[in-house]
């Protein structure tokens, strides 16, 4: 199964966004799945349901952080290259999804802390699933055109 794939059957089984697409990677990160969920926990919903930056792509930014990220501070070349990866990624996902905002994507103000209750209904009526197996698939390509440092393996 792909990456995309498996974010999607994560997110089915009841995995917020962000945590649906990061543990999809636990075969390259080689994180303990309890520990990638606890990780992106806080990121679904928009960052804990604020409705801002999308959860899928915030799991696809945590991946491209623990394979690509840097880990020395001042290194300001280092840097540009990890945001410049981080922007072409947010980049196709816009570009593919419609919008990086969760609120804009689902077209849906509502930021209580209250999760909605995983029902067929919910899932039929949010597009969530296609943007985290999108957000998972991009972050596939961006590897396979730049193969992850030997430090990350």
């Amino acid at each position: 199964m792909d990456h995309g794939q498996q974010a999607e059957k994560l997110f089915y089984r009841g995995c917020n966004c962000a945590q649906s697409v990061f543990v999809a990677f636990c075969d390259l990160t080689g994180l303990p799945e309890e520990q990638a969920m606890r990780l992106a926990s806080a990121f679904g919903g928009g960052l804990g349901r604020m409705r801002e930056l999308c959860g899928a792509l915030s799991g696809a930014c945590l991946v491209l952080g623990w394979l690509y990220g840097y880990a020395v501070p001042g290194d300001d070349r280092v840097k540009g290259e990890h945001y410049a990866r981080v922007q072409a990624v947010a980049k196709a996902f816009r570009k593919d999804c419609g919008a990086l905002r969760c609120g804009d994507l689902l077209d849906n103000p509502d930021n209580s802390p209250t999760p909605s209750p995983r029902t067929q209904s919910y899932y039929h009526s949010r597009p969530c699933a296609g943007f985290v197996r999108r957000a998972a698939e991009l972050v596939d390509a961006y590897i396979r055109e730049n193969p992850i440092p030997p430090a990350a393996e």
